[in-house]
This record gives structure tokens, sequence and C-alpha cells, in this order.
């Protein structure tokens, strides 16, 4: 505003003006700005309604009268009933009083408008000044930014070429890294001895070269007829030099009493050599390989043979024999059961500690030393032999198939191969003299502890990964397994066949042949459990069935059915003591012999109450018979019968409990089962005569005075206490 009312003051020069008469302009500006900007109050402007001139219109006069009646103003003075006229003059008089005011404090302040007008003006030069400057800055940055874009168009393409040279030198230089043969290679192949860490260092480093000048003639490489030459004298003589070293090590397996397993850890410790020659000169590494092969294969051979020959002198001179079977009568012949003095007659039949050799500790024992066994005047059964044999031979055969899949590096099919090429005379040669054995053994438990010592070995083969035997395990067991169920079946054939009457003097204790197949039959049921076979448990049902007839028809020989069953429960009893030491309890075997000893034990029962008390059990059967069809009254008219049973029991009860006991203990070789009988005798004693008791308290018989006379219950089973046995 200040700068625009200077100029209507009437002077073109601003500075010119203030200069000469600043408050005459300054005074000009505030009237000039009075007249222009002061207004008066809408609500109070009535002078404004100019009714003489030519423009009025009446509508818009009543639009204004109206407006101006809702103001709040004139609400207020029309309600108090002011003068609008005198009013408005007071408002007029009002405005002037204030312009005056205004005017005066313009005037008061023109000295600081006038200096600040002469700030404006220097700060304009001083912007105009600077705008020049800006102008240049901006003329100098775009220059400076073409300058830029072309040194980064520069660098990128430095780099670009950077890069290239690096790639290409990258390349050039491995190559030339591989082109060249060093002096120190050639001088460490050509003198230093093979077994020096330098020289497999180096023959590493040679293989790579020569690999690479291979790939460098497919690509047909110009650069690779310069090493061609030298490269190839160096692999001659690296691969005569390992080959001298290989079969060196490979022939001093061949020296008297020398433990192959050193020189063999020695070729694994350079494994890296026969990798050599396989990749760069295979005619030689066949001729190695074709030499270990040979040699080892006759070193094993060589040495099993020898071992298993040993071995067999320190087996027990006595074998079974075909007569030796289980239903054969001790007195048929002069044979293995006939000689009291053999020292393994019990081996046939009783597994002993012919067991142990399935335990851990022996299974993976050290093998039998066959000169140290014969300086101690040892004797071992064919069993223990076969253990050692075939430990030997899984101990050496997974250590051979782990060193073929190492050094010759081969796997799947082709180390078995090659394990077969070197260990199969040896097997054939086991296989071979297996079969010659086994053709004619009969000790069936000799032959079953075999087939559970190969069935650990697989397992333990199968453990440590190493499928090499497997083929030889299944050929061993299909020779076996044949052969223990012929010898099962001749045995069971045997007992079928035995005549009771040709086994000599009856006698009611266990006898022989039951011994044998209770001692048999825990042997074989405590092996298999391990590793059950169904064909096994099928042949040994069999042969108990053949037992217990045969036990019926030794007991049928007796004259009186008393010692025909105590022949029975000795039998059954020994028969179920020894399957209890060793088999399950819950084996059919056991069961089995339980069920057919408590049905003999308690038919026994009844045999021997019957004499003493055979009248009163009659009477007392007989008497619960008829209650139990209501017709009791028909034995009122014995009265003299229950009067002799009456007293005929208490007179003599006591010496007949006395006379049964000794008679049981007699009879039984078995204390514990005796005692077990009279016990059972004495209580069902006890319940017959408690059947006695309730018998004569019917009415029938309540009349009877021969009632007082029987002995109270209680005070019998206090006295029958009395003649309980104890052991």
């Amino acid at each position: 505003m200040a700068e625009a009312a200077v100029p209507d003051a009437g002077s073109s020069d601003v500075n010119n003006v203030t200069a000469v008469n600043p408050t005459a302009n300054a005074m000009t500006y505030l009237q000039d700005e009075m007249k222009h900007d002061v207004e008066p109050v809408p609500a109070l402007s009535l002078g404004d309604l100019d009714i003489t001139t030519d423009e009025f219109i009446l509508d818009e006069v009543d639009i204004h009268i109206q407006a101006n009646l809702e103001d709040d103003l004139v609400k207020e003075a029309l309600k108090t009933g002011v003068d609008l006229r005198q009013y408005s003059k007071q408002v007029e008089a009002e405005l002037q009083r204030i312009e005056q005011a205004s005017i005066k404090d313009y005037i008061k302040e023109s000295q600081n408008i006038a200096s600040l007008h002469n700030q404006i003006t220097a700060c304009d030069s001083i912007l105009e000044r600077m705008e020049g400057m800006l102008s240049g800055f901006q003329s100098d940055l775009s220059s400076i930014s073409s300058e830029i874009q072309t040194l980064q168009q520069q660098s990128v393409s430095m780099n670009v070429r950077l890069k290239n040279r690096q790639a290409v030198r990258s390349q050039l230089s491995q190559l030339v890294d591989e082109l060249v043969v060093p002096g120190a290679m050639i001088s460490v192949i050509l003198e230093s001895p093979v077994t020096e860490q330098e020289f497999l260092e180096q023959l590493h480093e040679l293989n790579n070269k020569i690999n690479f000048a291979k790939e460098l003639s497919f690509r047909e490489t110009l650069a690779c007829s310069d090493i061609q030459d030298i490269v190839d004298r160096l692999k001659i003589k690296a691969v005569t030099k390992i080959r001298e070293f290989i079969l060196q090590k490979i022939y001093s397996f061949r020296k008297p009493m020398t433990n192959y397993q050193i020189p063999q850890n020695t070729l694994l410790k350079y494994r890296f050599f026969y990798q050599f020659l396989l990749a760069n000169e295979r005619q030689v590494a066949k001729e190695i390989r074709d030499e270990y092969v040979d040699t080892m294969s006759k070193i094993y051979y060589s040495y099993f043979k020898s071992y298993s020959g040993r071995l067999l002198k320190v087996q027990y001179e006595e074998v079974a024999d075909k007569d030796d079977l289980m239903g054969v009568e001790d007195t048929a012949k002069k044979g293995f059961f006939s000689k009291p003095s053999l020292k393994s007659r019990n081996t046939i039949f009783t597994l002993g500690q012919r067991g142990a050799v399935l335990s851990p500790a022996e299974l993976e024992g050290p093998i039998l030393i066959p000169h140290t066994a014969q300086r101690g005047d040892c004797r071992y059964p064919y069993e223990t032999l076969f253990r050692s044999q075939h430990y030997a031979l899984l101990d050496n055969g997974c250590r051979e198939f782990l060193f073929l899949s190492d050094f010759f590096m081969v796997a799947g099919n082709s180390a078995l191969d090659l394990f077969n090429c070197i260990m199969g005379k040896t097997l054939s040669m086991f296989l071979k003299s297996m079969s010659a054995y086994v053709s004619d053994c009969y000790d069936s438990i000799a032959i079953f502890l075999c087939i559970h010592i190969i069935l650990r070995f697989r397992a333990i083969t199968a453990k440590r990964n190493i499928p090499a035997l497997d083929k030889y395990w299944e050929a061993v067991l299909e020779l076996l397994w044949p052969r223990f169920e012929l010898i099962l079946e001749m045995n069971i054939q045997s007992i079928r066949n035995t005549d009771p009457q040709k086994l000599g003097v009856l006698d009611t204790r266990p006898h022989y042949i039951t011994r044998r197949y209770a001692e048999f039959s825990s042997a074989i049921v405590s092996i298999n459990q391990t590793f059950p076979n169904e064909r096994t448990n099928a042949l040994l049902g069999q042969l108990q069935v053949e037992v217990e007839n045969f036990v019926l028809k030794m007991a049928a020989e007796f004259p009186s059915r008393k010692d025909q069953l105590i022949f029975l429960i000795n039998n059954y009893d020994m028969m179920l003591s020894v399957l209890m030491e060793r088999a399950a309890d819950d084996s059919k075997e056991v069961e089995g012999f339980q069920q057919l000893l408590l049905a003999r034990t308690q038919e026994f029962i009844e045999e021997i109450l019957s004499p003493p008390f055979g009248g009163m059990i009659a009477f007392v059967k007989e008497s619960e018979a008829l209650m139990e069809k209501g017709q009791l009254d028909r034995l009122k008219n014995d009265e003299a019968r229950i009067t002799q049973l009456v007293r005929g029991f208490s007179s003599t009860w006591k010496q007949s409990v006395e006379a049964l006991s000794q008679d049981v203990m007699r009879s039984f070789t078995n204390f514990k089962n005796g005692t077990g009988i009279i016990q059972g005798a004495l209580t069902q004693l006890i319940q017959y005569y408690h059947g006695f008791h309730k018998v004569l308290s019917q009415p029938t018989f309540r009349s009877l005075a021969v009632r007082s006379e029987l002995i109270n219950l209680h005070h019998l089973m206090v006295e029958v206490k009395k003649h309980k046995p104890n052991f």
C-alpha cells in the first residue's frame, strides 16, 4: 500500500519526493488511504439507500430494508426507540474522529515508513545482484553435469574392459599353471621313495596334469603338445614305482607266520596308488588286482584248512552213532550208552554247559588255539570247534570285504564277486568238510547249536552291513536243518518202536528214556526261544506224543493200578521239573505235562485212600448221589453198615494215615512231589469225612446213636496236620 500510494501524490520519482518533503507526502498518502479504506458498518449503512438515483428498484429496496431489519443492532434500536438519524450522525462523527487519530499515527511514524521504504529498495538491488550470481552458478553446474556424465560413461567402459581382462587372465593363468611341469615334481617323481608324503602329493598333482592334458587334447589345444611328452614319461615312471611297491607288499603276505593285516593297513594308507593306476594304466591295475586275489585266496585256503584240521584233533573222541537214539535201551548192545565211563555220555541228550557257546561273551570270544588246547589235553564238543572256526571266518571275511571295497574301490555286486574270487575256495572247502561231518553226525544238540550259531553270526554280519557271507550262511543252514530234522525223526521213530518188554526190570522210578526226552526237549526249547522255528516246534510236538504213549505202554506193564500211577506220576514229575528249569513256564510242553501230572495225581490219591477208607468213601458217594435224587431214605436200613464205618474210622484212621504217608514217601523219588501228594490225600480225606458228617446230619440218620461217636471235624483237622511231613 505504501508503494502504491506514493505515485498518487503527484510525483514520478519516489526517492525525490521522499527527500524533498517526506511529511507532506505521508499526509497525502494517509488521506488517500483513509478515503479508500474506511467503509461504513453494514448494519448502520442507511445512508446508502439513495432513493433519488435513477437506478432505484423497489424490490431491491425491500430486500435491503428486510436485511437491515434482521440486524441485531437495528432490532435493539427499534426496541429502545432510538432515533436512527441522530444515531447515524453520532456514528459519522465517531468515524471522523477515528480517522483523524489514525492520520496522526501515520504522520508520527512517517520517518520509520520512509526508512522501511529505503531498506526495501536496497534489498531489491541486493536480490537483483544475487539473482545474477545464481544464474552464473546454474550455467556452471550445467557444464559440470555434462562432464560428470562423460566421466561416468568412461568409467563403465573401463570397468567392462577390466573385467574382461581379469577373466582372460584367470583362465590363462590356470591354463599356464596346469601346463607347466615344475622341476620339483620331476625330481620327486623320479627320485623320492613312494612312501614319502611328498611323493604322494606330487602324484596327486601329476594326476591332475594328466587329466588336464587329456581335456586339452579333446579341445585340440596346441599348447598340449608342448607338455605331453614329459607328462607321459613321468606317468610311466610313477606307474613303475607304484607297481613295484604294491607287488612287494602283496608278496610279503606269502611269508610264513606273516600277519597279513599289517601290510593291508599299509596299502590302505596308499589307496590312491591303485586309483592312479586304474585311471592311467588299467593293465597294471588288473595285474595287481589279479595278483592280490591269487595270493589272498591261497593264504586263506591254507590258513583255514590247517586251522580246521587242527581243531578236529581237540574234539571229543567219543561221538554219537546211529545207535545212540532216545528209544534205544541201555542193554540192547554194547554201544554209546553201555559205557558207564564215557565222559561225554550226557552230552547226547543233555545241554549242560554246552549252551554257553551261544552266550554273547563266548559267541564273540577269542577263537580256540589248537596247539594250546592239545598241550592242556583239553577236549571240546563239535559246536565249540564250529563256533571258533566260523568266528574266525566271520572276522576275517568282514575285514577282507571292507579292505576290498576301500582299496579296490568296488561296491555292490562287484565287491561280492571280488570277495568270492578270494574266499570262494575256502568257503567251498568249509561246506565240503561240513557236509562230510554232518552226513555221519547223530548228535542233534550239536547240530541245533551250530544252526543257532550261524543264525547269530548272520545277525552280526547284517548289523555290520557286510553282505559278503550271506550266501554262505544260507548254504550252511541248508546242510544243517535237514540233518537236524532227520535225527529228530529218527529219535521219534526209535521211541515209537520201543518194546517195553525188552527194557529190563520194571521200576516205578523215572525211566531213563523219559529222562533223555526231558533233557533233550528242555535243551531244544531253551535254545529255540531266541530264533523260534515252527518246524522244530512241530517235531517236538510229535516227540512229546510218542513219549507220552511210551510212558503209558510202560505203565501198562505193571500189574497193579497203584504201581502204574506211581510210575506215571514219577515220570511226569521228572519231565516237568527238567523242562521248567530251562523252558518257559508257558511253553506247550510244560502245560501238557502239568495237566497230565495233575490228573494222575488226583487218581492216585483216590487209589491210596481206597484201602483204608474205601467203605466210607463209597458210602459218601452213594449217599450224595441219592441226596441229589431225593432218595436218601433207601439207606435208612443200613444202620449196621454206618455203625461199622463210624467206629472203624475212629479206631484206625491214625494208623492208616501214618502208613499212607510212609508208603507215599517210599514210592516217589521227588520228596517235594511226595509231600504234595500226602497233603492232597489228607485234604481229600477231610473232605470225604466232612461229607460223611453232612450225610449223617440228614433227617434220615439223625436218630442214630452212633452219631455221637463221630470225630469232631476240627479236631480231625488238627490231628491230620501232625501227620503232614516236613522237608
